[in-house]
């Protein structure tokens, strides 16, 4: 009996977005399998974390399809609030409640989103927060901690929904160089635990490490696609030589 193919995570198929007159993204054709870590580079203006934020459908597309798990992305609706839920997103901006204690923040989306009994929802709001090494701070507010300790919440919130993908938006460029590090710690700790994750970073000793796939992108296009030891090593476009000859030097 032969083994059927198992349906990847994420495909990107045809995909085509515009912002009036600019064409972020063209033609982009991309399948993540389950448990692969796929790391998105590429200069400013590339279209990474426009490619990232399509994938929840925080941005919309104007032509292809976006599955997660076979289903096509929905317009709207319950059904796209569902699909989203199942697609943890990490951004560059911690977005926490100011006004609830951390572990409130963790526990709003599986209460209110998923019905997860109040109780229950506390007990596995304390165990991510202990993972992601701040469980300690649970009773205090967001102003209260550092960036990369909001941050790390921000992870632990994601992660309460049990989500089958994560999503990381440039997570560490909006923190002190001394905090990259203990979110980087935390990021790659997911990884090893088989997290489906899709990571737009300018962190390259992350991708280099961490990374199963880079995936290059330059002006909405995806121009290189392999393995970071090739990609850093050996790059095969003028652009991916360019890039990496200013941020390695």
């Amino acid at each position: 009996m032969t083994q059927m193919p198992t349906q990847p995570m994420i495909r990107i198929s045809g995909v085509n977005k515009y912002f009036g007159d600019f064409h972020a993204l063209k033609n982009i054709n991309l399948e993540v399998p389950r448990g692969q870590v796929i790391v998105v580079l590429g200069p400013s203006g590339s279209g990474k974390s426009t490619l990232c934020r399509t994938i929840n459908r925080l941005e919309t597309i104007d032509e292809g399809t976006i599955e997660i798990e076979g289903r096509v992305l929905p317009e709207e609706g319950k059904d796209l609030a569902k699909l989203r839920s199942e697609v943890g997103m990490v951004f560059q901006q911690f977005n926490l409640f100011p006004h609830l204690t951390i572990r409130d923040n963790v526990t709003l989306g599986p209460t209110k989103v998923r019905g997860t009994k109040k109780a229950d929802a506390v007990r596995r709001a304390d165990e991510l927060l202990e993972r992601v090494g701040i469980g300690a701070q649970a009773e205090k507010y967001p102003a209260q901690l550092s960036g990369g300790q909001q941050q790390r919440v921000a992870i632990a919130r994601a992660l309460a929904m049990e989500p089958k993908v994560m999503l990381f938006d440039e997570p560490t460029s909006a923190l002190d160089p001394e905090m990259v590090g203990e979110v980087l710690d935390v990021m790659t700790e997911l990884a090893a635990s088989g997290m489906t994750m899709l990571v737009v970073t300018h962190e390259m000793g992350f991708a280099r490490k961490v990374a199963d796939r880079i995936i290059f992108m330059a002006d909405g296009e995806i121009v290189e696609d392999t393995d970071p030891e090739s990609f850093f090593t050996n790059p095969q476009s003028d652009r991916a030589r360019d890039f990496l000859g200013k941020i390695l030097h």
